[in-house]
Parts: C-alpha cells; sequence; structure tokens
C-alpha cells in the first residue's frame, strides 16, 4: 500500500456522519489532512510529537487522527464528557503539543485554555473562542503538498480510569511510512471480518475509544465507507443500517440489549438484509443476549476480547460461540494462563485471573509502577480480567479483580447477576456493587434503571431479588435494590462502577 491510497479512492465517500449526513471524500481527506499535517510541521511538531483532540464525533475528527498518522506523531482522543481537570490531566500527561477542539465545547474549552501552557497550537473547528485559533483558516493557509517522507504515527489511548486516573498507554513509533499497510489491524479486519473497498461500515461509539477510532481508521484505509453515529440510538441505528446498506458493524452488549428491547414492530420495521457481518466487545455479553441477537439478525454475530494494551488477542466466531455459549473465544495472539492469587495455574472451569503470554509488551505513559503490576515473574502480562478456560481452550470472562465483592469471605463476581437481571423485562440498566456491611464486610446491591419508573416500589424490589434467588446461589444475590434514572456509563457502554461505589461511601449509604 503506497502513501497515496488516500487519495487513489477520489471521490468515493470515505465518511459520512450519520445523523447530519455530512459527507467527506476520500480525495478531501486525502487534501485536509496534508494541509493540516504541514500546519503542524509549521508549528513546530515533528516525528514522535504529540497532539491530542477533544470534540465530540466530528467529520473533522478524521482529517486531524489522519494528519498526526502521516506525521509521525501520536495521537491522543480524549473524552469530551471530562471535566476541565479530567481532560487537562490527559493533556498534560501525554505531553501534547498541539490541541484540536469543537466549538461545540466551547464553554469546556474556555475553562482550560488558561492553563494550557505546554500546548503551542491550538486550533477550534467550527469557530473559536479566545485562545483558540480557527482550524479552517489554518489549513487554508498551508500547502497540500505532500513531504517526500511521511513517517508512520499511532495513537496512543487512554484507560477509561474506571479504576483510578487513566493511564496513557505508550505505543512504540515504527520506521514504517504512512500507508505503508504496517497497521496490524487492517490485515485483521480484512482477513477475520472480511472487510473490502466495498464495505460500509457503521460506528455507533465515541471515536475518543480505541476501538471505534482503531476499526474506523482501519476500515478507511481498506477504502470502505464509514458511517459514523454521533450518539448511539436504537431505533436510529437499524434506520441507518438500511438507509446506508451497512455491511458491518460494531457494538457492545449495552447495544444489544436496547435494541432488544425495542417495540417489536419497530423491530421488524427496517430492511437489514445489508448486514454482513456484526462484531462486538468491550463487556461480556450475557448468553440469552446474544443468542436473542443471532435468532433476531442470523449467525452473524462476532465476538472478540482485546485490551488496549495489545498483550492478547481472543476471537470467537458464530459457529464457535454457538458450540461453547458464553464463550469470548480462544487466543489468536498470546497464550492464556488462568492464575489463582498465588500464581498456580488453574484447571478447566476454574475461574482466576487471565494473564497473557507472548512477546508483546507494553508500558503505561509516566506510570512504571503500573506498568510493572502488570507483569508476573514469567513475563505474562494481565490487565485485571478474571475468567476460566474450558476443556476445548475457549476463553470465558467472569468479571474484573476490581469488581469482585468479597461478603463473609466468599468471592462473588456481580457480571453473573448483572446478566441475570439484564434479561428481566422491568429491567432496562443495572449494576451489580459491593456495599459496606458490619457483618460481612460488603453486601450485594443491585442499582437499577426501571423500564417503567410507575413500578418502582418495595414490591419491584422484592420481586428482582426473589427472581435472582430462583436463579443463583442465595449468597450471590443482592440483599438491596436502588431505583435510579441513570447509572454511570461511558457513551461506549461501559458501566465505570468506581463513580457508583463512590457515591454509595460518600453518601453512607
Amino acid at each position: 500500500m503506497s502513501n497515496d491510497f488516500l487519495a487513489r479512492h477520489g471521490d468515493r465517500t470515505a465518511v459520512i456522519m450519520a445523523g447530519c449526513g455530512e459527507r467527506l471524500s476520500f480525495a478531501e481527506l486525502d487534501d485536509r489532512s496534508r494541509r493540516l499535517a504541514n500546519a503542524l510541521g509549521a508549528a513546530g511538531l515533528t516525528p514522535g510529537g504529540h497532539v491530542a483532540i477533544l470534540m465530540e464525533n466530528n467529520v473533522r475528527y478524521f482529517e486531524v487522527v489522519f494528519a498526526a498518522l502521516r506525521s509521525g506523531l501520536l495521537i491522543t482522543p480524549i473524552s469530551r464528557h471530562l471535566t476541565a481537570d479530567e481532560a487537562l490531566y490527559i493533556v498534560d500527561d501525554c505531553g501534547a503539543e498541539a490541541l484540536v477542539m469543537s466549538k461545540a465545547l466551547g464553554d469546556l474549552a474556555t475553562k482550560i485554555v488558561d492553563r494550557l501552557d505546554g500546548v503551542g497550537l491550538r486550533l477550534m473547528v467550527d469557530g473559536v473562542v479566545d485562545g483558540f485559533d480557527s482550524y479552517e483558516d489554518a489549513i487554508a493557509l498551508q500547502s497540500n503538498e505532500r513531504p517526500e517522507h511521511e513517517p508512520e504515527g499511532v495513537a496512543m489511548v487512554y484507560s477509561s480510569g474506571t479504576t483510578g486516573r487513566p493511564k496513557g498507554i505508550r505505543p512504540r513509533l515504527g520506521t514504517a511510512e504512512f500507508g505503508s499497510g504496517s497497521n496490524p489491524l487492517v490485515g485483521l479486519l480484512q482477513l477475520l471480518y472480511s472487510v473490502t473497498d466495498e464495505s460500509v461500515y457503521l460506528s455507533p461509539a465515541p471515536l475518543y475509544h480505541a476501538a471505534p477510532l482503531g476499526w474506523s481508521t482501519s476500515v478507511l484505509e481498506v477504502g470502505g465507507t464509514v458511517v459514523v453515529m454521533e450518539r448511539f440510538d436504537p431505533e436510529a441505528t437499524l434506520g441507518f443500517v438500511e438507509q446506508h446498506r451497512v455491511t458491518h458493524a460494531q457494538f457492545v452488549p449495552t447495544h444489544f440489549v436496547r435494541m432488544l428491547k425495542l417495540d417489536p414492530e419497530i423491530r421488524t420495521r427496517f430492511d437489514l438484509s445489508s448486514l454482513q457481518l456484526v462484531v462486538h466487545a468491550a463487556a461480556p455479553c450475557p448468553v440469552e443476549v446474544k443468542q436473542q441477537m443471532m435468532e433476531w439478525w442470523g449467525p452473524i454475530v462476532y465476538e472478540y476480547c482485546a485490551g488496549s494494551e495489545g498483550n492478547g488477542f481472543c476471537a470467537a466466531g458464530p459457529d464457535e460461540w454457538l458450540a461453547h455459549p458464553g464463550t469470548v473465544g480462544k487466543p489468536l495472539l498470546g497464550i492464556v494462563h488462568i492464575l489463582d492469587a498465588a500464581g498456580n495455574e488453574l484447571g478447566p472451569g476454574k475461574p482466576g485471573r487471565i494473564w497473557f503470554e507472548s512477546d508483546r509488551t507494553f508500558e503505561y505513559h509516566n506510570d512504571p509502577e503500573q506498568t510493572a503490576n502488570a507483569f508476573n515473574e514469567h513475563g505474562w502480562s494481565s490487565l485485571g480480567d478474571v475468567g476460566y478456560l474450558d476443556d476445548d481452550g475457549y476463553l470465558y470472562l467472569t468479571d474484573r479483580i476490581s469488581h469482585m465483592i468479597i461478603s463473609g469471605g466468599v468471592n462473588i463476581y456481580p457480571q453473573e447477576v448483572e446478566n441475570l437481571l439484564t434479561l428481566h423485562p422491568d429491567v432496562l440498566d443495572v449494576a451489580v456493587i459491593g456495599v459496606p456491611n458490619a457483618d460481612m464486610g460488603e453486601e450485594v446491591k443491585a442499582v437499577v434503571i426501571p423500564s417503567d419508573p410507575a413500578r418502582v416500589d418495595r414490591g419491584l424490589e422484592q420481586e428482582l431479588i426473589a427472581y435472582c434467588r430462583d436463579n443463583l446461589a442465595h449468597y450471590k444475590c443482592p440483599r438491596s435494590v436502588d431505583f435510579v434514572d441513570q447509572l454511570p456509563r461511558a457513551p461506549t457502554g461501559k458501566l465505570q462502577k468506581r463513580l457508583l461505589r463512590d457515591q454509595y461511601v460518600t453518601s453512607g449509604r
């Protein structure tokens, strides 16, 4: 793949913003990203430098990303939902020399602009606030001339911070040229998921997360079209699949649950026949939810399990999953080991901490202690997930160590309870956490968004507890249920349990 791969696709559509309908051709993406790359260079950024991007899902997002990728720069996407202090922490920690924001986040920009001491170039899309220069003016002033040498940059993403401060996952910059085909995700999408230059990929999640950004840019590298939703909406998702004849899409289990809870008349209203393959990741999917999705969409639902650290990769096709319900697949990268707290290897069916043995290493930026804690004496790495292998070597996720509840000395993994309650018709969303108990240390509490707020009474609480006790060992079941209007989920659907537990510690409930 030569470094003119964007221009080679000409006026074909590269990106469609699903809600507003704005489009960007490959030729425009090539031209505008080259101009921005030259603006970054004029501002003094050289290969190995750092750019941060803080925007909502926006067609300009890809211009910024590809400008960094074709300049040998590190690019860090930052969540638009962070507070000023949280966003500034990442800008400072990653060492950003340039920051691109949008006028839609003008209030946040105003709060941080006086504290961007190390950021020499500050650009704003769709308007400006004091302290930022116009993105549009900056690229209009630059030539679109392509330099002879375009070293390939890479994204440096931050963890979601569910267990503390976000951690930057520091990648290694290689020596490849931009567009040379060195991106391993491109090959994965082509070989494992049949992505071609005729594919239309729907991305319903925020681009500041690793998978939506990585998969979208990789589809573009192949020459496919990316349809980006400004925000997820279950009914709108079905409409966009029909409207744009989407062939590939990626979801998280929460998206599946929200679509399954649509009225049956809505679910059958749309033509989804263009879908060839759907993939999901990010969290364990309840078995019944995935079974219902395959009954609805057919055996086209694939699954993978991987972290941004890139230390391992497991995958399961629909046939494999149907033969091993609940699995996240077999490892395609690395060897999986399940160890107990003492470091002993556990046999099939016994849950423990998941470790990957591979030659892939990683480091957390500016955090040697966290980096060291992620590896054991064998050099195997772990991201803190708990699970087990079956007799055939398929991996199953149980939960995360940080989510574990210890009640009376017994380990309880809340994911099992959440999977069960998710299926109850009166539950729209649920989180299960441990709260203090004077006798047991912790007790299990379910925090529920009800499908119908009018049903919120003690009767529903007792009904949900009884439902759990009918299906699970009693010690795993909630002793109480709280009803709320919302849960602290990231827009990707990932539940931020640390924030929820902190609310209960603070309130003393």
